[in-house]
């Protein structure tokens, strides 16, 4: 029997998201098409990989085993087709800086090597760490993620990225004093809990609210810098922005008051991840040089007169 890797890659998003509803947007394709893969993949195999209703998908048992055979198999055709010497592999979340940073540090420091970037998220960022699409992430590592994948990865602490509070632009308030975080209504850019889009960033989020006790205003997830700027900029009651150091200090270029937190300062935890197999030179010289950077530039070390919080941690 021959594999198609095409249908064994449809089946690893499926189970990374136990939706097919997610899966097939992933994949950018039909959810009926999707399901006609599953199905077809599994008359191939003799088995069932999925067990699903109107409501729920989960992995049978051979689905399970299944699962880290064709993690295997995907990461081991990418590395055929993809030479070692091809560069660093490795994606963005958005404008947020530190992973730009990183990866500036490195071509600096090894020009000879290119670095390819694309953009995903951090759930996506480590399942496809785990395929052999990357060959690092810089990502927010949950508790989830360890549970379900044990194995087969290391990671190590690389930034703690503070929030502050933004106002618009002739609001009260300059500069870069402290702010109350229960002076104004907060806002934030991100997808509640129960919307198809949750990520790792909302399940922070969320956790943050429940922290505060304070509901949060969610805008939904607009993106890129510029595009939470616009939506910014047409608001118009007094709400306050609880925003990445990397989006602040943007705002703030542009006339928005930002300031540091009163009470208590989040501060979002960023990994270095990557797999845990003989590293190839190049893969050792980038976590080099982003654990260099970050005892360079103190991420691990923020300023903050507030006690510091983060959800828990691996």
């Amino acid at each position: 029997m021959d594999l198609d890797l095409r249908l064994v890659r449809h089946f690893i998003v499926v189970a990374d998201e136990l939706h097919f509803s997610r899966a097939a947007a992933t994949l950018h394709i039909s959810q009926p098409a999707l399901s006609k893969d599953i199905r077809h993949l599994e008359a191939d195999l003799g088995f069932r990989l999925l067990s699903r209703d109107s409501r729920h998908v989960a992995l049978t048992p051979e689905g399970t085993r299944f699962l880290r055979d064709a993690r295997a198999l995907i990461a081991q055709a990418v590395r055929m087709t993809h030479p070692e010497d091809d560069g660093i592999r490795m994606a963005h979340i958005f404008d947020l800086d530190t992973s730009r940073l990183v990866a500036d540090a490195f071509s600096e420091r090894f020009p000879e090597i290119p670095v390819m970037a694309s953009s995903m998220d951090s759930r996506r960022q480590f399942d496809a760490l785990l395929a052999g699409l990357l060959d690092v992430a810089i990502i927010r590592l949950t508790p989830e993620m360890s549970a379900a994948h044990p194995t087969g990865w290391r990671h190590a602490p690389l930034r703690l990225e503070p929030f502050w509070l933004v106002r618009r632009s002739g609001d009260v308030g300059t500069g870069t004093s402290t702010a109350s975080l229960f002076a104004s209504p907060l806002q934030v850019f991100g997808d509640p809990t129960g919307t198809a889009t949750f990520n790792v960033h909302g399940q922070y989020l969320a956790a943050l609210e429940q922290r505060l006790a304070v509901p949060f205003r969610w805008l939904g997830n607009p993106g890129t810098f510029e595009h939470c700027r616009a939506r910014m900029q047409r608001m118009t009651d007094d709400a306050v922005l609880l925003e990445f150091e990397s989006y602040a200090f943007r705002y703030r270029q542009v006339g928005m008051p930002i300031h540091r937190p009163a009470e208590l300062q989040p501060v979002y935890p960023w990994s270095l991840v990557w797999r845990d197999e003989p590293a190839a030179a190049r893969v050792s010289d980038f976590v080099e040089v982003a654990q260099d950077l970050a005892q360079t530039l103190g991420w691990l070390t923020p300023e903050s007169a507030a006690p510091l919080w983060q959800p828990g941690v691996l």
